[in-house]
């Protein structure tokens, strides 16, 4: 049996924002699916036919690229593999046998889009494609995504490839807490490695974004003909990172910037509660003292003013603490709400093993 304790702390409008010193009204944008997610909380702050199956394109390598950073050396050579050369659409111009490292191919793969990087990194990390897109679902899960479904590393049209908007949110909100990725994708410009050409590759990030927003960090811009016009931008300001997923939008950028301009104007993020804070003592059983629960990490929340005022914590823990209890084990979850919409639930665990 559970307990519900509340502690109460101190509809989405249509909207028209600036935008390049002119006043542009969201509903003027042409958006197939899109979303604005607050990257440490996963807190969705507006949604438009977010659960739609999409065609990435190739906002596919944000996925791609957290792959790879997670189970490869970035100081890893790699030997470009012949089936890595001449992959149709965006390329850094790959050559057979030419040998970079895995970072330099994952700047080529994030500033310039090269699906023969995608190709190469893939064979690197999977030995084949089929092998890689299994670790791409797998890690797609990990970051929380649900209703995607990958199958090759570049976003090249695939029925069975495809997205959606909110699970591409997720997948970069995970991406963002990786300081390598954010290296990467907030980069303007940089030189890479040309094999023994006399000159080096001079990479220009495509996200237009990094250049004309304010604050922005990333990350990934895409097109096909099947898929549209696509964008996966990150944005920080006052302390506080959003991420905007606009998909098969024509105005892609003016409508992520528009994304920001409203969002940070009406949002600010609140340190809730500290990491290790002490959440209870609770009784055990055929014990006479009491046992603390607690909460491992910082809890920060993107909240209007007047939600900050009125948000509701309950915590659902147990009436009584099970004896062979383990130290550091769940055993319960902090919620946090506002009116009726649950906006954000941390793990309790307990301080103590109780023998």
């Amino acid at each position: 049996m559970k307990r519900l304790l509340m502690l109460t702390l101190s509809a989405l409008i249509c909207f028209t924002v600036g935008t390049a010193g002119k006043n542009v009204s969201a509903a003027a944008y042409t958006v197939d699916s899109e979303i604005v997610l607050e990257v440490s909380s996963g807190r969705i702050l507006f949604e438009k036919d977010a659960d739609e199956k999409m065609y990435p394109a190739s906002t596919t390598k944000v996925l791609t690229a957290i792959c790879v950073i997670e189970n490869a050396d970035m100081e890893d050579v790699v030997a470009i593999d012949k089936n890595a050369v001449g992959i149709e659409g965006s390329s850094i111009y790959l050559r057979e046998g030419e040998k970079l490292t895995v970072k330099e191919l994952l700047y080529g793969l994030m500033l310039r889009s090269g699906n023969d990087a995608a190709t190469a990194l893939a064979l690197h990390v999977g030995k084949t494609i089929e092998n890689f897109a299994s670790l791409m679902n797998e890690t797609a899960k990990k970051a929380g995504a649900v209703d995607s479904n990958f199958v090759n590393p570049h976003g090249l049209p695939d029925d069975e490839h495809y997205v959606t908007a909110k699970d591409l949110a997720r997948i970069t909100a995970y991406a963002l807490k990786n300081e390598t990725f954010k290296e990467i994708v907030s980069t303007k410009k940089i030189e890479i490695s040309n094999g023994d050409m006399p000159y080096k590759r001079l990479l220009v990030n495509k996200n237009k974004m990094l250049f004309e927003c304010e604050g922005a960090t990333g990350v990934k811009t895409g097109y096909t003909k099947k898929a549209g016009r696509c964008l996966v931008s990150s944005c920080e300001r006052g302390g506080m990172e959003l991420v905007s997923v606009v998909l098969n939008c024509p105005s892609m950028f003016e409508t992520a910037k528009a994304h920001f301009n409203k969002y940070f104007s009406e949002y600010k993020l609140y340190k809730m509660f500290e990491s290790d804070f002490i959440v209870g003592f609770l009784p055990a059983e055929g014990k006479s003292e009491k046992y603390g629960v607690y909460i491992k990490n910082d809890i920060y929340l993107p909240l209007t003013e007047s939600e900050f005022q009125s948000v509701e914590v309950r915590y659902e823990i147990p009436e009584i603490l099970p004896s062979g209890t383990e130290k550091d084990e769940e055993i319960g979850e902090m919620k946090f709400f506002a009116g009726n919409n649950l906006l954000f639930s941390e793990k309790i665990y307990t301080i103590n093993k109780i023998d």
